[in-house]
C-alpha cells in the first residue's frame, strides 16, 4: 500500500467523502484548527471544515482518533508546524462550548 502523499505547503487535509460528522477530530484537536460545518448532503447534517491551518501543530490527535481514516497530518520531516498559542486554545474552547463549531462572530485575539 502507497504512503497518501501531503498536498504542498499544507499541514492537514480531509478526505471528505469518508467524514460521517461524528466531531471526534474536532475534539480532540488542541489548537483550534478543525471545526463542523452544516452540509446537507452528508450523513449527520455536518462535515468536517478546516478553519485554522496555520494553527496546526502537527500533534496528529485528530488523525489517530478519527474512526474512519478521513483526516491526515503531513509528516513533520515534510512541514513546520506551528506552537500551539493562547490565540488557538482560545479557539478551540469557543469551538467547544459551540457544539464543535466555530462561531461566526469568531475573532482572533
Amino acid at each position: 500500500m502507497a504512503v497518501m502523499a501531503a498536498p504542498e505547503n499544507t499541514p492537514v487535509w480531509v478526505n471528505t467523502d469518508r467524514c460521517k460528522a461524528c466531531d471526534i477530530c474536532v475534539d480532540a484537536c488542541p489548537a483550534g484548527v478543525l471545526s463542523m460545518r452544516p452540509d446537507p448532503h452528508s450523513t449527520l447534517g455536518a462535515n468536517i471544515e478546516i478553519v485554522a491551518v496555520e494553527a496546526c501543530i502537527g500533534c496528529n490527535e485528530c488523525e489517530l482518533s478519527c474512526p474512519d481514516f478521513a483526516i491526515y497530518v503531513a509528516e513533520k520531516s515534510e512541514f513546520k508546524f506551528a506552537k500551539l498559542t493562547d490565540s488557538a486554545k482560545a479557539r478551540q474552547e469557543a469551538i467547544e462550548k459551540n457544539g464543535y463549531r466555530l462561531p461566526e462572530d469568531w475573532k482572533e485575539a
